[in-house]
């Protein structure tokens, strides 16, 4: 189950990172297409406490929190420069780890390898 688990997570991080430049292919800038999105997968693992549904959640937060700063951009509310709305959804994203993390709890088997003859 481990080694499915992360054979198709590799396979589907290869296909994002492949797909990710090649709709930006005009500007293709490295720094604006990543963009420390990285991290933030690997705290909305932590947010969701290793469960799938709420990793799912806590991603289509953090893509609610995009697009609102977006339109936010779009429309210049707040008279604010720019980067102060690139911000929002990382800034976020730490408050909810300072408010999720301390209860969340890793998994007995996180970092143990699988061995079958030592069953």
């Amino acid at each position: 189950m481990r080694t499915q688990a992360l054979v198709i997570g590799g396979a589907l991080m290869g296909w994002r990172g492949a797909s990710s430049p090649s709709r930006s292919i005009q500007r293709l800038n490295p720094s604006v297409v990543i963009s420390g999105r990285g991290w933030v997968a690997v705290a909305l693992v932590v947010f969701g406490q290793w469960s799938p549904w709420k990793c799912a959640g806590g991603a289509l937060l953090f893509a609610a929190l995009e697009a609102l700063q977006l339109r936010l951009q779009a429309h210049n509310v707040l008279n604010l420069p720019y980067q102060v709305f690139l911000m929002l959804p990382f800034v976020m994203t730490i408050v909810a780890m300072a408010l999720v993390s301390r209860n969340a709890r890793a998994p007995a088997a996180l970092l143990v390898p699988f061995r079958k003859e030592e069953r």
